[in-house]
């Protein structure tokens, strides 16, 4: 029986993933987060959640600290996250969100594990709208990785099984991603994207990972079941208003 290993960050991407790894196929299926110093926790939470609800074989959760190299908006407290980028046309310039290096880096850990698992397969969720902005989550440099790990690891130089970086999200929209998520029975409402959530992990509706979020449901024809400051903050205003009428 080959085993397979799902990076999951707990986002729609990474939850289909595992839906459809544990649909298809009757591997042991093995799952891995990081907490790499990223301002959003929260899905940390919804990765454990999913990873429990699809009974993956084991779930480990990394923990190192790319805050210290800097460089990002998602790691860099004195940096601001990005919002509301696209309003005025898209632009698909590679973001401050972008975090040096950072597939490369889970991707090691990743080969790591699946090395002493027995591990021939490991699939990342990348997507289209993924590859647009960000160098690593190019088809090429998926490609470039897998050849890299064979080069690199004794059971690739021994021959005993090849190691495949799979990225089955990665011609997809956000709109199918999501249409079939919901086919499939992924709890949307247990998944999170904001990069730049509140103390209350309330997603900011502005960043660039909410904006293609919202769009994604709204092109799907579906509401998003996650909290927005700014929708919490609408239905305060309507309930306010109403009670202004009453009185």
């Amino acid at each position: 029986m080959r085993k397979c290993l799902v990076l999951l960050s707990g986002g729609i991407d990474s939850s289909l993933m595992l839906t459809l790894v544990k649909e298809q196929r009757d591997d042991e299926v093995y799952a891995m987060s990081f907490d790499y110093g990223q301002r959003n926790k929260t899905e940390l939470n919804a990765a454990i959640f999913q990873a429990i609800k699809f009974g993956v074989k084991d779930h480990l959760i990394i923990t190192i600290d790319m805050s210290s190299i800097g460089g990002s908006s998602l790691t860099d407290r004195n940096m601001n996250v990005p919002k509301d980028r696209h309003d005025s046309g898209f632009n698909w310039s590679i973001p401050s969100t972008y975090v040096p290096a950072r597939n490369s880096v889970f991707l090691s850990f990743a080969l790591g594990w699946a090395e002493v698992l027995g591990v021939e397969e490991i699939y990342i969720g990348a997507n289209s709208l993924d590859f647009a902005g960000y160098p690593d989550c190019r088809p090429e440099y998926f490609e470039a990785f897998e050849k890299m790990a064979n080069l690199s690891t004794r059971r690739g130089m021994e021959k005993k099984f090849t190691i495949k970086i799979r990225t089955p999200l990665i011609r997809m929209s956000k709109e199918e991603i999501i249409s079939e998520a919901i086919n499939k029975g992924v709890d949307l409402s247990k998944t999170f994207s904001c990069y730049d959530p509140d103390y209350r992990s309330r997603a900011c509706g502005h960043c660039d990972a909410c904006k293609l979020r919202l769009e994604g449901f709204e092109n799907a024809g579906i509401e998003d079941p996650i909290q927005y400051v700014d929708k919490e903050r609408d239905i305060l205003l309507a309930m306010d208003t109403t009670l202004l009428d009453e009185q």
